[in-house]
Order: structure tokens, then C-alpha cells, then sequence
């Protein structure tokens, strides 16, 4: 095994991803698993994982907690070809399922380009 001497702060692991962050063993003479929860640390063996816990404990909720946020409030990838900007609904992928205005060039869902021309009627049979 090749040993990095690290120095007194066992926080030298925790940024260098090198080596494994409890006893120093380096990455090229074992293949190192990062820290489930916040992937912040490696360690060479479970033992060191344990042994390093108390020290991590703190740090890698803390991290963890910021992967599960960004997981929770990531933006999914667009399925839509944007909003309706009469409904605010997204917009189908499928062509036929909206219309483009000739007056103002944009695309309306049919639910609001069927409406639209009902509303008109509508107001029309009340005046």
C-alpha cells in the first residue's frame, strides 16, 4: 500500500478525493467507494469508513441534505413546447393538438382556439 501522510485535520481527505479520507491510502493502490450519503469522501475500507464516521457525521448530512434538495426541486426536462398564453397550460408536443394565431403569431392550445370563438358568440348574443 502507498500511505499519503496527511496532515493533523482530518478534513485534508474530505478535500482530496485522492486518497481515503480516514487513514490515507492513496487511490492507485485501492480502489476507493465514495460516502453514500454525500460522495464528498472516499475510504478505502469499511473499517476506515467507521473510524472516520464521527468526524464526517456532521458534514455529510449537511451534504446530503443539499443533494436531496437539488434532486427535489430540479426542473424536469422540457416535454412541452411551452404555454398557452391564454390558459397557461403546457403546449403539446403534438402539432395538431395546437394553433397558431395569424394576429399575434402565437401558439394556443385548441382547448383556448376552440373557447375563444364561443366567448365571441357569447358576448355577441348578450349585447
Amino acid at each position: 500500500f502507498i500511505k499519503i501522510k496527511m496532515s493533523a485535520g482530518a478534513d485534508v481527505g474530505v478535500r482530496n478525493k485522492a486518497c481515503c479520507a480516514s487513514c490515507g491510502i492513496a487511490k492507485v493502490a485501492v480502489k476507493l467507494k465514495d460516502c453514500s450519503a454525500c460522495k464528498l469522501v472516499r475510504y478505502c475500507s469499511v473499517k476506515c469508513q467507521r473510524e472516520h464516521r464521527p468526524q464526517h457525521k456532521k458534514e455529510c448530512k449537511k451534504r446530503a441534505a443539499e443533494l436531496y434538495d437539488e434532486l427535489l426541486f430540479k426542473q424536469p426536462e422540457s416535454i412541452h413546447r411551452g404555454d398557452c398564453p391564454i390558459c397557461c397550460l403546457p403546449l403539446s408536443v403534438d402539432k395538431q393538438k395546437s394553433v397558431l394565431m395569424g394576429c399575434c403569431l402565437k401558439m394556443i392550445c385548441n382547448g383556448c382556439d376552440h373557447a375563444n370563438p364561443m366567448d365571441e358568440v357569447g358576448g355577441k348574443l348578450f349585447q
